[in-house]
């Protein structure tokens, strides 16, 4: 990420350095998730479309630990595996919007909710900003060679109600809290770096 644009990387330290975490990143460019890869301070298993697992890049996803899901059902399998992250200690990565869009938290899908309530793990916000302002000459689809790309990492938080409930009603009421949560992070990413 480093050698093609100009990351600025801010609040990375907020990320617990031990312990399951789950990263909320909006996601509005195809970038983003490679982007919180390559500076986020542990290693992250996101959560990607089964789409994109399609001939060497499905290979190189698996190898490098990202975890398939398809978006358009239940899928338990992901599911296992992703709380299988968690329960190990480590850093899952979610888009919490659930596919590409403006990047701004406005539709929550519950996904986030429920492996941040199943699970205990903290929930630390990530925007990623810049990544779409525009478009590179030689590859259309990604961002200019050397432009900056903003990822601000926010302070963690707890999703659940200190209920420990898993109920339909307590995971609403935690998908309204953690959008309150990210769409506030957003905001103060946008002041900080002036986007």
């Amino acid at each position: 990420m480093y050698g093609l644009w100009r990351p600025r990387v801010l609040g990375a330290w907020k990320v617990p350095a031990t312990g399951p975490v789950i990263l909320a990143v909006n996601h509005a460019h195809n970038v983003d998730g490679p982007m919180v890869m390559g500076v986020a301070p542990r290693p992250v298993h996101f959560l990607i479309k089964k789409e994109a697992f399609v001939g060497p890049l499905g290979s190189f996803l698996t190898g490098i630990g990202q975890l398939q899901v398809d978006r358009h059902s239940a899928d338990r399998s992901a599911i296992t595996r992703a709380l299988g992250v968690l329960k190990q200690g480590g850093v899952l990565g979610i888009f919490p919007e659930g596919t590409r869009g403006d990047g701004d938290f406005a539709s929550l899908r519950a996904g986030l909710a429920y492996f941040a309530v199943r699970s205990g793990a903290p929930i630390v916000p990530v925007a990623v900003l810049g990544s779409s302002e525009r478009r590179g000459r030689l590859i259309k689809g990604l961002p200019p060679l050397r432009h900056r790309v903003d990822v601000v990492f926010g302070d963690p938080f707890e999703a659940g109600d200190d209920g420990g409930r898993r109920t339909r009603r307590a995971l609403d009421e935690a998908t309204e809290r953690i959008q309150k949560q990210l769409t506030d992070h957003l905001e103060n990413a946008r002041r900080l770096t002036g986007r």
